[in-house]
């Protein structure tokens, strides 16, 4: 399991890249992957759709289970990984690149609050 040191994580196993321009790259960690199994159905939030941290936006299936994906700050979605829906195995071959959707923040400072690499390894134990 690989939890690289530039991300920002969730407890609920989101990872999270604030790319340069501001805005936030959200997908699932190596363990969530891991933890699923094969995954077999993502159905993803629509750009324009505007979310509160902690929300349930999307779904992620597997041949385990469906997990609940959440918002890991407030704003408002401007694209969803349409490759990623396509070929759902994309998350199990390589997770930090199988991104899921994108944020524009409502506060980018927020993002300071989430877990960094060693606090997520912390929490999953």
């Amino acid at each position: 399991m690989t939890t690289p040191t530039d991300l920002r994580y969730t407890a609920s196993h989101e990872w999270v890249r604030t790319e340069a321009d501001g805005t936030l790259t959200i997908g699932v960690t190596d363990h969530a992957q891991e933890a699923l199994g094969d995954v077999v159905f993502l159905e993803l939030p629509e750009a324009g759709r505007v979310v509160t941290a902690g929300e349930s936006i999307a779904v992620i299936e597997s041949v385990k289970a469906a997990s609940d994906i959440y918002a890991p700050v407030a704003g408002e979605i401007i694209a969803a990984n349409q490759e990623a829906v396509d070929a759902p195995e994309s998350v199990n071959a390589d997770a930090y690149a199988a991104w899921l959707f994108k944020i524009k923040p409502a506060n980018a400072a927020a993002v300071d609050a989430l877990l960094d690499a060693a606090g997520y390894e912390a929490a999953i134990g």
